[in-house]
């Protein structure tokens, strides 16, 4: 392994993690104004995933496995594959309870309405258990990263934009609530960014793999998996709090430019 890769590997995945605390700092100056530029940026960022998975991770994954298995079992590897990525990551959501669940991105009026009704307890153990749900969530997102720079630089860095933009409103679920219960803005930011921080956690399993494994078939069922695992965030996460931030078809239009944007520099660096 070259040292400087890895080294830029964990340094993406850390940027990606932290970016938990972009949406840590916006939640303290939420407008409803800024709802539809975060509505676009949340359909662009599953566009993005969406045409990655499809047209590059798969296929990567599938030209490492090509050279360990026939060509039918090959493509039956990455398939199967693909799908307990996407298997691992639905395990994970289904048993972070749904009340907690960081899918759930509070709003900040309603919140300004439920202080007044709620004890203040009940908020920050809310935003407590949306932090460690979504370190939880990261793990599989920090792996996914991190290999998929080692494979290939370009997908790499394009995921890690994705899945910070992805972070932004975990940062918001977190950041809320906390805020609300302390009135303490730096303790509610510190704690969105430690909740991204289990990114890095996967990125050194990642690590791991490649020091004790053989790379190339790693790397194989690990890009398979990374996009069955980006499918599901595209359309359990991404674009469901897409419409709820904004407009169907304001979501819709950053899907379409998502990938419009990725086609167009694959076309470019090709």
């Amino acid at each position: 392994m070259n040292p400087g890769t890895v080294a830029t590997a964990l340094a993406l995945t850390l940027i990606a993690g932290l970016s938990t605390g972009i949406g840590g700092l916006l939640s303290m100056f939420q407008k409803r104004s800024s709802s539809r530029f975060l509505c676009t940026s949340l359909g662009f960022s599953a566009g993005v995933m969406v045409y990655l998975s499809f047209m590059e991770i798969l296929p990567e994954a599938l030209h490492y496995l090509h050279q360990y298995f026939l060509p039918n079992q090959a493509r039956l590897a990455s398939v199967l594959t693909f799908f307990a990525g996407i298997l691992v990551i639905g395990l994970i959501d289904r048993f972070v309870p749904s009340r907690d669940n960081p899918h759930e991105i509070p709003d900040v009026v309603n919140l300004v309405k439920e202080r007044q009704t709620t004890t203040d307890p009940h908020l920050l153990r809310m935003g407590i258990l949306s932090a460690l749900a979504i370190a939880i969530h990261n793990l599989p997102e920090g792996l996914a990263t991190f290999t998929s720079y080692m494979a290939d630089p370009q997908i790499g860095i394009s995921i890690a934009v994705a899945i910070a933009i992805h972070n932004i409103p975990e940062g918001i679920a977190v950041a809320v609530p906390i805020y609300f219960a302390t009135g303490n803005r730096a303790k509610s930011l510190i704690i969105a960014l430690l909740s991204g921080l289990s990114e890095m956690l996967g990125a050194l399993l990642g690590l791991v793999l490649f020091s004790v494994s053989n790379t190339d078939l790693m790397l194989g069922f690990v890009l398979a998996s990374t996009a069955g695992v980006m499918i599901y965030i595209s359309f359990d996460e991404l674009l469901p709090t897409a419409e709820r931030y904004g407009e169907h078809h304001l979501a819709i239009y950053g899907v379409l430019g998502g990938m419009a944007v990725m086609a167009a520099s694959l076309l470019l660096l090709a």
